[in-house]
C-alpha cells in the first residue's frame, strides 16, 4: 500500500535512506534531516495515508503510541524538558510531505543553543459568542 511518487513511503520500503529509531508492525520513526531541535523525529505509517483525514483509526492510533515511546526517549534520553507534537493536515496547515506524519520535537528549556522555537501565534482571548458559533458550526 505504499505510494510510489510519496517521499515517505519510499523510506518506509528502504528505497530512502533515513535513519530510523524505531518500526513496528504498523509505523517507523526516524529522524528529521531538517530538525527543529536535536533529536526531532517523525513518526509515520508503513501504509500510505495522504493526512489526518486520511488515515485510518488502527493507524493513527498506532502512530500516537509510538510518538510516545519517543518523547519518552528524548526525555529520558536526551535531556528534553519537555516534547511537542505536530501534525500538519492540508497544505494551508503548512503540510509539505503528503504522507501522515507526526513531528516528535524534543523541547529544552532554557538552552537558546538547542531551542529558540517559538509559538507561531500568540495566544489572546477570543470572543466568546463567535467560539460559541464555531462550536455550533462544527457539530451541525
Amino acid at each position: 500500500m505504499a505510494d510510489q511518487d510519496c517521499l515517505f513511503c519510499g523510506i518506509v520500503t528502504g528505497e530512502v535512506p533515513a535513519t530510523w529509531i524505531h518500526e513496528d508492525d504498523r509505523t517507523v520513526a526516524f529522524m528529521d534531516i531538517q530538525p527543529a531541535t536535536r533529536g526531532h523525529a517523525l513518526v509515520v505509517p508503513r501504509a500510505h495515508a495522504s493526512d489526518l483525514l486520511d488515515i485510518g483509526a488502527e493507524d493513527l492510533a498506532a502512530c500516537a503510541a509510538t510518538a510516545q515511546r519517543m518523547a519518552g526517549l528524548a526525555t529520558r534520553n536526551l535531556g528534553a524538558d519537555g516534547v511537542n507534537l505536530v501534525n500538519a493536515c492540508g497544505a494551508a496547515a503548512w503540510q509539505t510531505v503528503f504522507h501522515f506524519h507526526l513531528h516528535v520535537v524534543p523541547r529544552y528549556a532554557g538552552d537558546p543553543t538547542r531551542d529558540d522555537l517559538q509559538l507561531p501565534w500568540v495566544p489572546t482571548p477570543g470572543d466568546p459568542e463567535e467560539i460559541a458559533a464555531a462550536a455550533r458550526d462544527l457539530l451541525r
